[in-house]
């Protein structure tokens, strides 16, 4: 069962004032960094063929670093900024688990902008699942995020959403606001995949008994 936005959002910014802030930020401005240099979110780079080439080749492989990062960072476990890379260990799983992802939502927003957006919330956790299981395949993987977001995916949304006024703030920075809001958003982000799969730390639990009396 998943809780209201503000806790989730109350939940991550206990987490990260705990010290976790640097590196938060460090770890989101490889991604950012990266990801735009390479124009890996459209598939348009400042590189013409060969930059796209390789923002498709290393989306799925960030993409999933940047999620081991985060889980690790919501359930009180051990981080560090050289965890953005671990999915080039996983490297073929993580690609195909990102060009089908790809295709899916590309095939939604080519058919109507609402279908390719529901395609999106459907496939969000799949590289959380990934990193939760090892030894799962990227199409059971996708599947089995769609499964889970069944009834749920209206709840990620709207925390999604939540974020919005900061994102406008974020925007007068010169964008460099999205450097904070990314690791806020994201933990929060990743405390609802949690509550989806069962998973909760010693920490979290100790974290929401102070901030909801009902928890």
């Amino acid at each position: 069962m998943t809780k209201r936005p503000t806790q989730y959002k109350d939940e991550a910014l206990e987490i990260l004032k705990n010290g976790k802030w640097s590196d938060a930020i460090v770890v989101t401005l490889i991604m950012l960094g990266i990801s735009v240099g390479l124009g890996i979110s459209v598939g348009i780079s400042f590189v013409p063929f060969i930059g796209s080439i390789v923002g498709i080749l290393i989306g799925g492989p960030l993409a999933y670093g940047f999620s081991v990062y985060f889980l690790n960072l919501s359930r009180g476990e051990h981080t560090e900024i050289g965890q953005i890379f671990d999915g080039f260990k996983r490297f073929v799983d993580c690609l195909l688990a990102y060009i089908v992802m790809m295709i899916v939502i590309v095939i939604g927003f080519i058919l109507l902008i609402v279908p390719g957006i529901i395609a999106a919330l459907a496939l969000s956790q799949t590289f959380r699942i990934m990193k939760d299981d090892p030894t799962i395949k990227p199409v059971d993987a996708l599947m089995k995020s769609h499964e889970m977001m069944k009834g749920h995916r209206m709840d990620y949304f709207i925390l999604m959403l939540s974020f919005i006024g900061w994102a406008l703030l974020c925007i007068l920075t010169a964008g460099l606001g999205f450097l904070v809001l990314m690791p806020y958003a994201t933990t929060a982000l990743t405390l609802f995949y949690n509550d989806l799969a069962g998973h909760q730390s010693a920490e979290i639990t100790e974290l929401a008994s102070h901030l909801d009396p009902k928890y």
